[in-house]
């Protein structure tokens, strides 16, 4: 394993913050689960705060009719004025996609939505959903497919997040006032507990970046190459569904 890259154990590098008995640690450590009922859903976050760096998880969404319901996965700083960086997955009655709705904040302000549908059944296996955040840009990834790249535009007057730290959170809840078709279509209870999945968490962490110039030559390059900017073309031409 190359100094920087860490393959996580989900007791080492987080915390289960709220739900009670909901969100669950088990295989080792290598896989864990949240579940939301009608009385609480269930979160966790990182121990470690990180400040730049690449950060990929495998998530598994609620299957069945998961509308009404959110599974959020995200970078945040805390404060007033904290940064953010989101993939929020909209469930959806049985049968319809899953919404992946992508948002960054900055000082507090976000307002930078896009939305896509998904080329797969998110809740039938496990796929990769990663973040790269360098203070050049921040790629969203899933499967390692770019869907969305935001530069750093400062030079423009863009705030861009690369000041404050961030730890990795994640969440299940209820939002059924906004989540499915603007709030039409409500959670259906009588499908509770629903449940997501996680595991294979993997950060490389900006901090050792002699690492990552050696051994992660991606990491010097600011730009994707031109395969990725083909797929990225692809995902946001056939897929996108909503754009800031």
């Amino acid at each position: 394993l190359i100094v920087g890259s860490y393959a996580g154990n989900f007791y080492q590098d987080f915390d289960l913050t709220w739900g009670g008995h909901r969100p669950k640690i088990f295989k080792g450590g290598q896989l864990l689960s949240l579940s939301l009922d009608k009385v609480s859903g269930s979160g966790f976050e990182s121990k470690k705060e990180y400040l730049f760096g690449r950060i990929d998880m495998q998530l598994k969404l609620v299957a069945g009719n998961s509308a009404g319901t959110v599974t959020a996965y995200y970078l945040s700083s805390q404060g007033p004025t904290h940064d953010e960086i989101d993939f929020e997955f909209l469930g959806n009655v049985s049968g319809d996609p899953y919404v992946l709705h992508t948002n960054i904040f900055t000082q507090g302000k976000g307002n930078r939505e896009q939305q896509f549908y998904l080329w797969f059944d998110p809740s039938k296996n496990f796929h990769t959903y990663s973040i790269i955040w360098k203070p050049q840009h921040i790629i969203f990834l899933v499967d390692n497919t770019p869907i969305r790249v935001f530069k750093n535009a400062e030079s423009l007057g863009v705030p861009f997040p690369k000041n404050q730290a961030m730890r990795i959170y994640s969440s299940l809840w209820n939002a059924d006032d906004w989540a499915t078709r603007g709030g039409l279509v409500k959670t259906d209870w009588s499908k509770a507990p629903f449940t997501a999945y996680y595991r294979n968490f993997n950060v490389i962490d900006a901090k050792s970046s002699k690492s990552f110039s050696d051994s992660q030559p991606s990491w010097q390059t600011n730009a994707l190459d031109a395969p990725s900017r083909r797929r990225l073309r692809w995902v946001q031409k056939y897929f996108m569904i909503y754009n800031y």
